[in-house]
């Protein structure tokens, strides 16, 4: 009894151990097929922490003190980069020089197969100017690069000048060719040094524009020609004007006109409205005493009777009153009574004389910068009204010798435009 009881507890026991292992066992199972089976949420905290990295520069771009072309040019950070990192805007600069797009290396921007950032809208000017705009330094704008040409009208002066000195009523102008002044006795109260004037005279319309040199904002604009009533409106008047004939509003000075007469000369000066804000009187006084230097801009052209000569200066009678030029600019043995046509462009200068205004070309004088025509130096190229001409150098080989290319020479030809000397200003 005892031995069969305790070989049923026996066997009772094995019987019990084999469910708690067949238990185990199941249990072992299930969780083994939970850890293959995918997760139920499919982005898990890792892959969220990826995705927000790889969406971070575009995030970034919209932070305020970084433009896009920082992003696009600056090398990949090793790190992904977060608010924390996000550079000032100078550093942005020094990341991206501001230049444009088509002279950044190759190496700076982001390879093809990859898809760029997105653009922020706002768009440094500072940091990527666009592509057609012309650098700074080439808007000097030249203000006068944008002008339409002036016509070949005689007389017709270009020049641009700077204040030397100045008191109330005149004021005396430096330009590329000589000494310009200006005088009033309604107008030019003050004229400080910050400012520069542009001076235009086509056939018998005058212009004088002052300016800021810092930004050429206009100041002052004072228009001379002869009194023309707008045939539409007579309450405007016509004035030519460097981008060609204008109408401006007489307004309250429509009493102060109302007594001109027709082609009568009158000064109005005017604003950026195109309104007359004022009548004036305006004289100027033109010296020429240099030929420009290379590289500035001018243009004369001018036609006159020698009415005296005195030491080295010329004095030429013209419509535009009598001018004064140093003969040194490259005119020899002018007389008393000649005609004196006197073309300057830029740095080259063309002067004519004859004998009479329906005569025939007696001498040309041609000064400009030495230029060879050719690597044996048996010519050399010089600028003309009809354009650049080549002229043998058998007879300025004595006044040549010696002289490098840009030095300042004078051609003298005879009536026939055949070289009769060269000559080296002094």
């Amino acid at each position: 009894m005892d031995r069969f009881s305790y070989t049923r507890r026996f066997l009772h026991a094995l019987l019990l151990l084999g469910t708690v292992n067949a238990g185990c066992a199941t249990a072992s199972l299930a969780d083994g097929e939970k850890a293959q089976t995918p997760p139920s949420d499919p982005t898990p905290l890792e892959a969220q922490l990826d995705t927000s990295t790889a969406l971070q520069p575009q995030t970034d771009q919209a932070a305020p003190g970084q433009s896009s072309e920082s992003l696009v040019n600056a090398p990949a950070p090793t790190q992904p980069q977060t608010d924390d990192t996000v550079p000032t805007q100078s550093e942005a600069d020094e990341a991206a020089p501001a230049r444009p797009q088509d002279e950044i290396p190759a190496a700076g921007q982001p390879e093809t197969s990859e898809s760029p950032p997105a653009q922020s809208p706002d768009n440094s000017p500072t940091v990527q100017p666009p592509t057609d705009s012309p650098p700074t330094a080439l808007q000097e704008t030249d203000q006068e690069t944008d002008r339409p040409a002036l016509s070949e009208a005689n007389p017709s002066i270009m020049l641009t000048g700077r204040v030397w000195r100045a008191k109330p009523g005149i004021v005396f102008l430096k330009t590329p060719v000589g000494l310009l002044s200006l005088s009033s006795k309604t107008t030019l109260k003050a004229l400080p040094a910050s400012q520069e004037v542009s001076f235009w005279i086509h056939e018998d319309h005058v212009v004088v524009d002052v300016v800021k040199r810092t930004d050429g904002a206009l100041v002052h604009r004072y228009l001379t020609g002869p009194f023309k009533r707008d045939s539409a409106d007579d309450t405007q008047l016509i004035r030519w004007t460097p981008d060609g004939e204008k109408a401006f509003h007489m307004g309250a000075h429509e009493r102060a006109l109302a007594s001109r007469k027709n082609g009568e000369s009158v000064t109005v000066e005017v604003d950026g409205r195109d309104s007359v804000i004022g009548v004036h009187d305006l004289q100027f006084d033109l010296q020429i005493g240099q030929v420009a230097t290379n590289g500035s801009k001018a243009h004369v052209l001018l036609t006159g009777t020698i009415s005296k000569l005195k030491s080295n200066f010329i004095f030429f009678r013209t419509p535009i009153g009598i001018v004064n030029v140093n003969a040194k600019i490259g005119i020899k043995n002018a007389k008393v009574g000649q005609i004196l046509t006197l073309h300057m462009h830029d740095h080259h200068v063309v002067a004519d004389l004859s004998a009479s205004a329906d005569s025939a070309l007696i001498r040309r004088f041609v000064t400009g910068p030495l230029e060879f025509a050719a690597p044996d130096r048996a010519s050399v190229r010089l600028w003309t009204p009809e354009g650049e001409q080549t002229y043998p150098a058998d007879l300025g080989r004595s006044s040549l010798n010696g002289a490098r290319e840009g030095t300042p020479i004078t051609l003298e030809l005879d009536g026939q435009g055949d070289v009769v000397e060269f000559h080296r200003m002094k």
